[in-house]
């Protein structure tokens, strides 16, 4: 069995918030699958393009939307899920106001 080596740098939590993806073409709707104050992976409907900056609204619960430019590096475009019909994206933040950055990471701190 091979082990995996973790390459991040940043502890992540999983959580399960709502986001918006601002395209030329509209908003596209998903959910983060695990998030940082570095970065975030997310699920939606449609793909992104690799190596593009969007703007995203996080809507995590009991809090004010975060509102953060973000570059996708890696995207998975076969599906992540059994019927191959949501598309995972690993996003690295580009820009994120400062006090944003300090909740997602004191959010990824925290211990599940």
């Amino acid at each position: 069995m091979v082990e995996q080596i973790e390459r991040r740098k940043h502890q992540r939590v999983q959580v399960a918030w709502p986001v918006n993806v601002f395209t030329d073409h509209g908003t596209i709707e998903g959910e983060t699958k695990d998030i940082s104050g570095e970065g975030v992976s997310i699920s939606c409907e449609e793909p992104l393009a690799l190596n593009e900056n969007y703007r995203i609204g996080i809507i995590p619960p009991n809090h004010k939307i975060i509102d953060v430019t973000g570059k996708v590096v890696w995207s998975d475009l076969y599906g992540i899920d059994e019927n191959n019909t949501t598309f995972g994206m690993g996003i690295c933040f580009v820009k994120i106001p400062n006090n944003d950055h300090n909740y997602l990471d004191d959010a990824a701190s925290v211990s599940p």
